[in-house]
């Protein structure tokens, strides 16, 4: 087993951002960074520090009236076709740190991992959550399974999920459904089609219907959320001389906040009434909670553009047990997944900056 190199965490946030993106922690072989971050953490009196699975978690417990989590996650996607370790190590230049993790998101846990070494008497008391496998199928999510296996952990105020921003804050985030709704016809002979009903050019219906739909613009907590509904796939037919009698078109409803799956789902059976609908992946959304003290003083202490989070992200596992969140770290989320992935020096020091200056 490889020994994990040591962290120091009153390192600055960019030396402790190239530390740990140097190594290696593809989705499920977070090992070796979860070893060294639990024992580079094990060693500040003012944390108290437990582990499940590949996900460390550090608390204070300083009685505080407030309570935060931060969170991020180790693991990164691994470059195409080769090994956990390609790319490695990444370049430093005087301006960016440029390779796997810089901005997805090991940024933000650097940030993290700065704070937890020295900020030892916040002002709110701090639970820190490094947690395994986002970059996977939720299944594996360590973050889902600490919300499982106790959810008291994640119990606070607020959340902040220092996945990359852009300089913003991005509250909350949509839900999203992902549907297949089938059109039925009848075989027959392409040379004698007037004896079948062609499934393909039924689904021209649900085409129609997806064309027609009318995408709203919600306003939750004073963003604007704007919804999405389209079709991601079609599948149908079965031979070149063959009238298809089946055709099932995939589509994926990105829904505002305001509204949980079941409702989302409600809506795709009334939009497609007349069609079997089958429902292949389902999570609610993410309100930003921006009425609620703890975010306001937040927006209010960062002095930053505030958005809604037009995608999907792990802020919706702590709406669902009631903890208000938003998305905020460093790096630029257009350039995540890339074999050039990369992160502005000053993006780090900002956060790091703007964070400590809340927490202080």
């Amino acid at each position: 087993m490889t020994t994990p190199p040591p962290l120091d965490l009153t390192a600055s946030a960019v030396d402790l951002t190239e530390t740990i993106c140097n190594i290696a922690s593809v989705s499920h072989e977070e090992r070796e960074l979860a070893d060294a971050v639990e024992a580079a953490l094990r060693g500040f009196g003012h944390l108290r520090v437990t582990r499940d699975g590949n996900t460390v978690v550090a608390r204070t417990e300083l009685g505080r009236d407030e309570r935060v989590v931060l969170a991020g996650h180790l693991d990164t996607v691994p470059f195409a076709g080769q090994g956990t370790a390609a790319g490695l190590p990444i370049t430093r230049t005087g301006t960016e740190l440029i390779g796997r993790g810089t901005t997805d998101m090991k940024g933000g846990v650097a940030v993290m991992l700065a704070l937890a070494g020295t900020l030892p008497e916040p002002s709110r008391d701090l639970t820190y959550v490094f947690y395994d496998c986002e970059e996977v199928e939720a299944a594996h999510n360590g973050l889902a399974r600490l919300a499982r296996n106790d959810p008291s952990v994640l119990e606070a105020d607020f959340a902040v999920l220092l996945e990359p921003t852009d300089g913003t804050v991005e509250g909350g985030c949509k839900g999203t459904l992902r549907v297949e709704v089938t059109a039925r016809g009848e075989a027959a002979h392409s040379g004698r089609p007037w004896l079948g009903h062609n499934a393909i050019h039924e689904a021209g219906t649900i085409i129609d219907r997806l064309r027609e739909f009318d995408a709203q613009t919600v306003a939750v907590d004073g963003l604007d959320f704007r919804e999405g509904l389209s079709a991601v796939g079609i599948r149908g037919g079965r031979a070149g001389n063959v009238v298809p009698d089946e055709c099932v078109v995939t589509v994926n409803y990105r829904f505002a906040p305001h509204i949980d799956a079941a409702e989302a789902e409600r809506r795709m059976r009334a939009l497609f009434e007349g069609y079997e609908v089958v429902v292949t992946d389902a999570a609610d959304g993410a309100r930003p909670g921006l009425d609620r003290p703890a975010a306001q003083a937040f927006v209010a202490a960062l002095g930053l553009p505030v958005q809604a989070k037009q995608g999907w992200t792990d802020v919706a596992r702590f709406s669902a047990v009631g903890v208000p969140a938003v998305n905020f770290g460093p790096g630029d989320p257009l350039v995540a997944h890339q074999d050039e992935e990369r992160c502005a020096i000053a993006q780090v020091e900002h956060a790091y900056d703007r964070l400590r200056a809340w927490l202080s």
